[in-house]
Order: C-alpha cells, then sequence, then structure tokens
C-alpha cells in the first residue's frame, strides 16, 4: 500500500514505487511513500489562496473551536495511532503516549487559549506613538497574520506532536499548513491529517501533506511564508542557505542539534531528596522513546564526590529496564525507529567511549527479547562517565540520538558553568538543588545558552513536568547549535505567524483600524 497525499485540495499518490516504511523490531514492509510526480508549486500556491483567504476570514475565537474539533478527532482514534506508532516507530504504549497525547493535550491548550482572541483578525500591538506636536498624527503597531503558508520539515522522532505543536499557532494565527513529515514514520502523520480531512473541520488548502522526498518544495517559498524545522543542524544549513529563502528573506524557524544537560547542585547528595529525583529522572531520559528525544539528557554534571555515587545509582536502575520487542509483556525499552538510526548512535557511542569509559550497557552484541538482532533497530541503553572536563573531545559535542547519556564531575561552580556552556546551545537543563544560593548565581550564568531550565528539589518532589516534556504553555527551543529557534511558550508562538508593522496617521484611521483588534499583549499573558 501507498499513502496518498493531500495536495491541492486532494488526496494524490506519487509516482514510482515509493520508499518502504518498515517495522524497526521485525524489518517488516508496512507502506510506501512517494511525493513523485506532485507539482509541489501549484500546492503551495493553493494552500495560499484557498486555505489561507478562507482562515484569514475566521476570527481566532472561531479557529480555535477548530483546533478544539481536531482534538476530539484525534481522541477519537487514539487506538489506530497507537497501533500505527507500534508498528512503525517501535513504540512502547508509554512511548505511543508521549507522542499522541501529547498532541492532543497541546491541541486543546491552544484550543483553550484562543479563546481570549475573540472576534478579532488582528492584533494590535502597544498604544499610540506621539508623531507631531499635537495628536493629529500618530502610529499604531499592529499583528497582522502572514498570507502565506507555514511549511513544516518535521524529524522522525514525533511524528504526532511534532506536527500539532507547529500547527496549532500557525492555523490559530490563520495560515495554512504543508507538512512533509520525515520518511520513516510519515504513516502517523499522514493517518492524522487523513482523519482531520475527513472530518470537514478545516477549509480547503488549510492543511497538506506531502509525504516522502521534500524534492522542489522550497523552491517555492516566498515572503510571506514561514519555514520551520526540526532535524540535524546539517540540513537546518541547506534550509537556510536555500536561494529562495535567502532571495526572499523568508522567516526560518529551526530546532537542531542539543546536548542537553542535568545537573546536580552541591547540596545533592545521595540520600536527599534532590539526588534521587535527578536518578529516577535521569532514567526515565534515557529510556523513554529509547532516548529519542531533542530535549534528551545528554550530559549529566555531578559533584565530584558524589558522581560515581550517582552514575551506580543510575546504572542500578537501568539494570532493571528490559529493551525489547514493545508487544512483549514487560518490556520497557523499545528500538530505534530505524537501522539507520540504529548505526548512527552506535557511530556516536564509539566516539564517546573515545572519551568516557562505559558504566552500564551500551553492547552492540546484546540481544533484545523477543527480537531478531539482525534485522531490528534496538540499542542496549548506555551510561558513560568522563572525567576530563573540558578538555573531552567528543562528549560536549556528539549528540547520540538514542539512550545514551555520560556522568561528568565537577570540581567547582564555575568549572561546572564552563561546561555546561560547552554544549554550545541546548533546549534544556534541568538542576537538583534545593541552594538558593548556588542556583541564583548558576541559572543566570547558563541563561542565555538554554531556552528552558528546570529547578527540581524536594519540595516540587515528583510534581514537575519532566526534563524533556515539552509543555505548550512554555518556551520550546534554544541557541545556538539547537537551532536558534522559538515555539510554543502559549501564545507567544503566534508572532511566528503575524508581522508586526506600523500605521501612520490620525486618529480616527487609527481609531476605526484598532476596531476590533485584539490586545498583542494577551500573547504574553
Amino acid at each position: 500500500m501507498k499513502l496518498n497525499n493531500h495536495l491541492c485540495g486532494q488526496w494524490l499518490q506519487g509516482a514510482g514505487e515509493g520508499v518502504p516504511l518498515l517495522d524497526p523490531v521485525s524489518g517488516e514492509e508496512l507502506v510506501r511513500v512517494s511525493s513523485e510526480g506532485l507539482d509541489l508549486g501549484a500546492a503551495m500556491a493553493y494552500a495560499r489562496d484557498q486555505g489561507g483567504s478562507a482562515l484569514r476570514a475566521m476570527s481566532y475565537e472561531q479557529r480555535a473551536a477548530c483546533l478544539g474539533q481536531i482534538a476530539e478527532v484525534l481522541s477519537a482514534n487514539r487506538e489506530a495511532y497507537f497501533d500505527i506508532s507500534l508498528r512503525n516507530s517501535g513504540s512502547t504504549a508509554a512511548d505511543a503516549g508521549f507522542d499522541v497525547d501529547g498532541a492532543i493535550f497541546t491541541l486543546k491548550t491552544y484550543a483553550r487559549a484562543g479563546k481570549v482572541l475573540g472576534a478579532a483578525r488582528q492584533l494590535k500591538d502597544g498604544g499610540r506613538v506621539a508623531l507631531a506636536k499635537t495628536d493629529v498624527f500618530q502610529g499604531q503597531h499592529f499583528l497582522t497574520p502572514l498570507q502565506g503558508v507555514a511549511v513544516f520539515i518535521n524529524a522522525f522522532n514525533f511524528p504526532a506532536w511534532g506536527l500539532w505543536e507547529k500547527a496549532a499557532p500557525a492555523l490559530l494565527s490563520g495560515v495554512p499548513v504543508l507538512v512533509k513529515p520525515a520518511t520513516p514514520t510519515a504513516w502517523l502523520t499522514q493517518r492524522m491529517v487523513e482523519d482531520v480531512v475527513a472530518a470537514g473541520i478545516l477549509p480547503p488548502g488549510a492543511i497538506s501533506i506531502v509525504c516522502g522526498g521534500a524534492r522542489d518544495l522550497l523552491d517555492h517559498v516566498d515572503a510571506r511564508d514561514v519555514v520551520s524545522f526540526t532535524g540535524s543542524a546539517d540540513t537546518a544549513a541547506r534550509i537556510r542557505n536555500h536561494p529562495a529563502v535567502v532571495a526572499h528573506s523568508v522567516r526560518v524557524n529551526v530546532e537542531a542539534d542539543s546536548v542537553n544537560s542535568a545537573v546536580l547542585g552541591p547540596d545533592a547528595v545521595p540520600g536527599t531528596a534532590e539526588f534521587d529525583l535527578a536518578v529516577k529522572e535521569v532514567v526515565r531520559e534515557l529510556t523513554i522513546k529509547s532516548g529519542q528525544k531533542c530535549t534528551a539528557i545528554r550530559r549529566i554534571f555531578a559533584p565530584a564526590a558524589v558522581a560515581t555515587a550517582l552514575a551506580d545509582a543510575v546504572a542500578a536502575r537501568l539494570s532493571g529496564m528490559t529493551v525489547g520487542n514493545p508487544r512483549t509483556e514487560g518490556v520497557r525499552v523499545g528500538p530505534l525507529v530505524s537501522r539507520a538510526q540504529q548505526a548512527a548512535a552506535l557511530e556516536g557511542l564509539a566516539k564517546l567511549k573515545l572519551d568516557a569509559r562505559l558504566v552500564f550497557g551500551g553492547d552492540p552484541d546484546f540481544v533484545p527479547v523477543d527480537a531478531d538482532p539482525a534485522v531490528s533497530a534496538f540499542v542496549q541503553p548506555a551510561l558513560l562517565f568522563c572525567d576530563k572536563g573540558l578538555d573531552a573531545q567528543y562528549v560536549h559535542d556528539v549528540e547520540v540520538f538514542g539512550p545514551v547519556a555520560t556522568v561528568l564531575p565537577y570540581a567547582d561552580p564555575a568549572a561546572l558553568v564552563a561546561m555546561v556552556r560547552r554544549g554550545g546551545g541546548s533546549l534544556v537543563a534541568s538542576v537538583y538543588s534545593a541552594d538558593a544560593a548556588f542556583l541564583c548565581e548558576f541559572i543566570p550564568a547558563i541563561a542565555d545558552m538554554h531556552g528552558r531550565v528546570m529547578v527540581v528539589d524536594g519540595v516540587i518532589g515528583n510534581q514537575h513536568t519532566g526534563h524533556g516534556n515539552v509543555m505548550p504553555t512554555c518556551l520550546h527551543g534554544g541557541p545556538g547549535r539547537a537551532g536558534g529557534g522559538e515555539e510554543l511558550g502559549g501564545l507567544r508562538a503566534l508572532a511566528m505567524y503575524h508581522r508586526r508593522h506600523v500605521v501612520q496617521g490620525g486618529s480616527s484611521l487609527l481609531d476605526a483600524l484598532c476596531e476590533g483588534a485584539a490586545d498583542a499583549a494577551l500573547l504574553g499573558a
């Protein structure tokens, strides 16, 4: 079976045999995808002219209601999505829930949040600016929805959430969406789009999907569009330097590599709540989705006197995690999504081993439960220990996209700050400490190199939302090697899909333009 693409308001099949999508446990072929022979330029034009026009004719409140209806459709088909996740991504029930339920929760969050913008179709930004000695000539800033397309080129690890965390604020803004999911796991994204289209919630052209290669898609972007990419820094660089992107100054948002950190404060010693909470979270980040999260913990910093005890505690917990076929009872950790990802992870692990020693796992010859190592894509969870600090050649640079993390001891807060910053820009750092003096010095020292800092102490306990869990009401993104982009953050995300401009004129004109406009201050509320 070959999956259809949805372009120009119709379902179209790409030419040729297509690319097979496989079960990462058995190697079985599931479906095929192809974008060959499709007119992507016509698809972009249709989305702008038909989908965009229809969406902009609706109010923010009406579009928010559409997001709520989409969430209902996805909830009704949740069981089918879990089955696709199991078959195409090798997801355990917990992994599938992280992706699918995360997508539904994000849509519901934006459906609720969008209601506050009411019947407006644009936003007024701030107060009037006096431009003359009297009030006869003034300026007023506005935010107006873009009249282009939000093009999403997504990663393989979150085929559900990766679509809807981007699409929710775009659609709420009145901007149509064209998604190009990563080929290996495109089936779930395609099925979700199929269900939403069948439900008739959105106007024709408001949501499109192309499965398979992106081909000449970026040749057809212009100044009205937004390109949002999640994936490798190399691919991000090619997108940013694409001739059409450069020529038209197309707005580009990137989430790329990230060597995220977990940090134990000087007070987080064995026997404290903070130490135990750190161990639990590190293990969760190593095993949920088999470490295939952009936000997963890659480096674990601990005081030198504590680092070995921390590594031993994490290793002890990992030893109880059964790795194998997610269909088998008791399995906690599934495969990577493909043999290619398995090879890349093992290659990265080999580099880390040049800097560090293995504390647990990482055996390329281990045998997963109820799976054939010759055809499956498993990587045994691995914990390493590196005492080279800033002299490490690979630990601060190589992101192994799998169940791999490294413990690094630090001598003092200054050395800790230097090593954390050595990551070059990260999506998230989590800190386990109840020492207010330490936290008030440490957090500002690393904040400019992180999109999010999560602090956990014994009072918060298990009530925190998780190091790797991206909440729709909080910022997702990071500087430097993490891509320099921003997503989510509640209604703040709508700014990506609006253009700020100022109108200079008389007060009566500005009054008329402001009539019915919502206050842009609500985006930061």
